[in-house]
């Protein structure tokens, strides 16, 4: 009689070493993806805090009689008054921060003439983990024209 050598089909080794290999390269992708959505997340808030930024600019621009300096986001108005536009202003602005940046949010708005400065200070643990960074962004824009400008 005559023995057939040939091998049909995979052993059992054979398929737990590529059940293996297999779930380590899913694991490494279900990694990027988490990494992904913090770094997404981060950039949102990064984003966020510009245009919160960028309409309080705008606020000083519609309003140029008013004195906004803030030396911290503490010194708010608790509450929006429409009828004293500069405190309604400074509240949203509180508000907005507070809601899209978290609680441990800084801020601070100097005025001098025509300039105007904010700066924004806000932990990026969401991103960062347990030891997070903090960013801050600081806007300066002229809300009204120099005078020494020629028109």
């Amino acid at each position: 009689m005559r023995r057939v050598s040939g091998q049909r089909g995979m052993t059992l080794i054979e398929v737990l070493v590529a059940l293996l290999v297999m779930s380590v390269g899913i694991l490494g992708v279900a990694i990027l993806q988490l990494n992904a959505l913090k770094q997404t997340d981060s950039a949102m808030r990064s984003t966020q805090a510009s245009f919160v930024a960028h309409d309080l600019l705008e606020r000083i621009r519609a309003n140029p009689g008013a004195d906004y300096g803030l030396g911290s986001l503490s010194q708010a108005p608790t509450s929006g008054n429409p009828n004293i536009p500069r405190d309604q202003d400074l509240f949203d602005f509180a508000d907005q921060l507070r809601r899209m940046l978290g609680s441990d949010v800084e801020a601070s708005v100097a005025q001098t003439a025509a300039r105007v400065t904010v700066t924004l200070d806000w932990s990026d643990s969401r991103a960062q983990g347990e030891n997070p960074a903090r960013q801050t962004l600081t806007l300066s824009s002229l809300t009204r024209p120099s005078r020494s400008a020629e028109p």
